[in-house]
């Protein structure tokens, strides 16, 4: 089920925070967990058994792992971590790596291993990294094992996050899963539906009308793009993918505000970005600091020689591409990444600051858009041939296959994209906001919400264009 679908907005959503309003504090949690298991069964009803299955053996082990020491103590949290991960490795990676296998079987002249293709589980990615996070938060004593499994039930599986993140730490919710201490008014409410409008926005009338065009375009043989049809499409790319993403991140965080919950910002404006280092504060922050705290500073961090730190940067950015596609194509999208990542600690960021503001925005613009080619590819043939095209004179004019709807979105989503650069125009609106005061700020929020609302089921009507690029991670 996906949350820009007819269906969410006019028959689950509306239903079920009916329930959850009207029911009493002492069965809101019950009604959310009820809510996620459809949620997550609709879409995947075979995997429902499978992710229950792992919570439960995840929350025992967990509380077994607390009550013993030592070596015994050790082994536990490697088993909790093996079984989070193997269920990760052998739904998203054993066709990958079978693949693999028998490619150098081939090269070999051995007959390579038949087997059927395994299903990816929806959100499995997601699910994982929050199992995993709960399970060494406890072992380090950051957090203390929950009490009630379908307290930690409803951690993992809540379905404003449950799909495409954000990647919720358990103790940013700690102290939110009792529901009594979750705070619920109009106002609240109003705001969350506000918050997740704006999300299905940009993903409705942004990222969908760019994303027609895109697909369009990367379904053509990369020869019948010329040099800059090439750049319009990995530039609408660019943006298309922020407004699904950010989007989804934005009525994610909104629908956890209508239920009481507060989740981490995900987005912050990452194409004003005037280095890679602080594209990735600015992108997908959640799962950046997952990687920074699970993964980069158990491999030592800034603490080890040069050469040490710079093999880490490149391992957790290898990783990171793995993480999005079990592909060769995320992989060297990773790599490229980190590569970029180790050149600003030897000087590149320092060579962009000197060049002044603007310059180093855009060349970091630059060098994320070429990344991008590598992420959307649908085969690293089809990567290198496309990076071939953005620096060659040849192929099909753009006009073949756009309309004026396209460039006026594609105006919109480098407008919005760029925004968090005006801060002076963002100070002044927000003080004129605030100078409205409480009737005022309640009517704007009205007439936002409806305006949004009425363009968005428009939208939805007339389009059957739909997609969410997260969901396949």
């Amino acid at each position: 089920m996906v949350f820009s679908s007819l269906y969410f907005l006019l028959s689950f959503l509306p239903v079920f925070l009916l329930f959850y309003y009207l029911s009493p504090v002492k069965w809101k949690n019950a009604t959310a967990l009820l809510a996620s298991l459809y949620f997550y069964a609709w879409g995947a009803p075979s995997f429902i058994f499978v992710i229950f299955t792992s919570l439960i053996i995840d929350y025992y082990l967990v509380r077994l792992t607390a009550l013993s020491e030592g070596a015994r103590r050790k082994r536990l949290l490697a088993l909790t971590i093996i079984v989070d991960v193997a269920i990760l490795a052998v739904s998203k990676y054993l066709n990958f790596a079978v693949e693999n296998l028998n490619l150098v079987a081939a090269l070999f002249g051995s007959e390579g291993i038949r087997m059927a293709r395994i299903a990816l589980p929806i959100g499995i990615s997601f699910i994982t990294f929050q199992k995993v996070s709960y399970v060494l938060d406890c072992y380090h004593g950051r957090t203390r094992p929950l009490d009630n499994l379908f307290d930690y039930a409803l951690y993992i599986l809540l379905f404003p996050q449950l799909i495409a993140g954000p990647i919720v730490r358990f103790n940013e919710v700690a102290e939110q899963l009792p529901a009594e201490k979750r705070r619920l008014s109009h106002d609240v409410l109003l705001e969350g539906l506000l918050r997740f409008l704006i999300g299905l926005s940009k993903k409705v009338l942004l990222a969908n009308a760019l994303g027609e065009v895109v697909d369009a375009a990367f379904e053509l043989p990369a020869g019948e793009l010329g040099m800059v049809s090439s750049w319009v499409v990995i530039v609408a790319y660019a943006f298309q993918i922020y407004f699904d993403f950010s989007g989804y991140s934005d009525m994610a965080i909104g629908l956890a505000l209508m239920m009481g919950f507060r989740f981490p910002e995900n987005f912050n404006f990452p194409y004003i970005s005037q280095s890679i280092t602080e594209f990735w504060r600015r992108w997908h922050i959640t799962l950046s600091r997952w990687m920074r705290d699970y993964l980069y500073i158990p491999l030592g961090g800034n603490r080890v020689s040069t050469v040490r730190l710079y093999v880490n940067l490149s391992t957790v950015f290898l990783l990171s591409g793995l993480w999005h596609g079990a592909a060769w194509n995320f992989v060297i999208w990773g790599g490229y990444h980190g590569l970029f990542l180790i050149l600003d600690r030897l000087g590149l960021r320092d060579a962009l600051q000197r060049l002044g503001k603007v310059p180093a925005m855009l060349l970091t613009f630059l060098i994320v858009l070429i990344g991008w080619v590598f992420f959307r590819s649908p085969s690293l043939a089809h990567s290198t041939a496309y990076l071939g095209q953005l620096f060659s004179f040849q192929g099909t004019d753009m006009a073949v296959f756009t309309n004026h709807r396209f460039w006026f979105t594609l105006a919109l989503g480098a407008l919005f994209s760029f925004m968090g650069v005006f801060e002076a125009v963002e100070s002044r609106a927000s003080r004129w906001y605030e100078n409205t005061g409480q009737l005022g700020q309640l009517a704007l929020k009205l007439a936002g919400s409806l305006i949004l609302g009425w363009l968005c089921l428009a939208e939805i009507y007339a389009s059957g264009f739909n997609p969410f690029i997260y969901f396949k991670f």
